[in-house]
């Protein structure tokens, strides 16, 4: 384990990759966070899906960042009313 810290990635960046896609295209979007990271192809509009410690290995850059608030406004799984409880 390294103790490098964590690339923050916002929806809606756009990163160029240090392999070229068979398509030609170096610059994908990131259009999912979670366990694994999505990213749309913006040469060919082809998705796939990347775990975060493949995808921090592989970003040259930066081209354009996402906006913030929208990786805020993602909400997290709801979390389940503990035994017990009353329904709300």
């Amino acid at each position: 384990m390294t103790d490098r810290p964590v690339l923050e990635l916002r929806l809606g960046d756009v990163v160029r990759l240090r392999k070229v896609h068979p398509c030609g295209g170096r610059t994908w979007l990131v259009d999912r966070l979670g366990a694994d990271i999505g990213l749309r192809c913006l040469g060919c509009s082809r998705h796939v899906l990347l775990d975060r410690r493949s995808l921090e290995r592989r970003i040259v850059e930066f081209v354009s960042r996402g906006d913030p608030a929208l990786s805020a406004a993602v909400s997290p799984a709801p979390v389940p009313p503990a035994p017990g409880s009353e329904p709300a």
